[in-house]
């Protein structure tokens, strides 16, 4: 159930972050704005989910996250797990998660995972993350 729920959970968001269209693809807004104030930029952040991604081990999910404090972080996760789940390290709401597994990038990039990792934010739906980002919020405030 892990593994199959996981996998489900993790893909479909992964799906609804994806876009062609450019004018979703500029990160703006309160997002942009929490961004700055935790990471101190958009380029310190991307470095570190980057890290965060191509160190982990194998198979798993790199996370944007507003944890239960509404803080972003940034973690990732084994095979199919994800930060809504108790065995995370890091535990929240996620906003942006990138497919780690070999299979999302092997045919496009063979055994280079970090330009799959840096490719990533050209296809980033910047505009559904930031949509997540004030749900997440909203939905802290109300507990």
């Amino acid at each position: 159930m892990r593994n199959n729920g996981g996998g489900h959970y993790n893909h479909s968001l992964f799906w609804q972050l994806l876009t062609n269209d450019k004018s979703k693809n500029t990160l703006s807004g309160e997002l942009q704005k929490a961004i700055n104030n935790t990471f101190g930029s958009v380029d310190a952040f991307k470095a570190e989910f980057e890290k965060a991604a191509a160190t982990r081990f194998g198979s798993g999910w790199a996370w944007l996250i507003l944890d239960n404090n509404g803080e972003l972080a940034v973690t990732s996760t084994a095979n199919q797990d994800n930060p809504l789940m108790d065995v995370a390290e890091k535990q929240g709401q996620p906003l942006l998660g990138l497919d780690v597994w070999e299979h999302a990038y092997y045919l496009n990039y063979q055994n280079r995972r970090p330009d799959y990792i840096s490719s990533f934010w050209s296809v980033v739906n910047w505009s559904e993350v930031e949509r997540l980002y004030v749900e997440a919020q909203q939905a802290l405030a109300s507990k």
